[in-house]
């Protein structure tokens, strides 16, 4: 379980394919704090630690991974958000993120607002993921509140902190984003499509 609230931003370090398997190299100031087998999340995507050499840390993403999120789209260099799983007990400061990313959007707009950034994100509705107004989507793995919420589309507003402190300062028009949808959204959804509330 995570909170969505980026701890530190690594550096993509070495990438290998392995059959079906994206073995993924990563840098970071928390690496000498993890160890094997704990879950690290990934732009949001939940993966286990399998391997750690001085400062970087290496992690496997296997094909239902990579079908469902835009790791496979990772260069050497890119930058990545990361956040170890909450402690039982901390503060849940952002909302209640389990890690498992529903599916990919595209960045569409990115706006300046003197000082702030709009960053506007299309996505495929026929997945029957929904966005509400000043609800909670997950983007690359960091918590934020929905704005100008659509069919197929949202906005979210980036403080100056979360740009600085996350990739937002790498993405631009075009750019592929993992979501992770609100798992309360979720189970509503679902039970609507089974007709299980009236």
């Amino acid at each position: 379980m995570f909170t969505g609230i980026i701890e530190d931003v690594g550096v993509v370090t070495h990438l290998k394919k392995e059959l079906n398997n994206l073995h993924i190299t990563i840098h970071s100031a928390i690496t000498s704090e993890l160890k094997i087998d704990q879950s690290v999340a990934h732009n949001g995507v939940c993966l286990t630690v399998v391997e750690i050499n001085d400062e970087a840390y290496t992690v496997t993403a296997i094909k239902e991974t990579l079908a469902k999120t835009n790791l496979e789209t990772l260069e050497v260099n890119d930058k990545i958000n990361l956040e170890r799983a909450m402690k039982l007990g901390d503060r849940l400061d952002g909302h209640i993120v389990q890690g498992h990313v529903d599916q990919t959007a595209v960045c569409t707009n990115i706006k300046e607002e003197n000082g702030s950034w709009v960053f506007t994100f299309n996505y495929d509705a026929s997945l029957n993921n929904i966005t509400i107004e000043k609800g909670s989507i997950t983007i690359n793995g960091t918590s934020l509140t929905v704005v100008n919420s659509k069919k197929d589309s949202f906005s979210v507003a980036i403080i100056p902190y979360t740009y600085k402190h996350t990739n937002f300062n790498t993405l631009k028009v075009g750019s592929v984003v993992n979501l992770e949808f609100d798992v309360l959204g979720k189970y509503v959804t679902k039970l609507l499509e089974l007709n299980l509330i009236k």
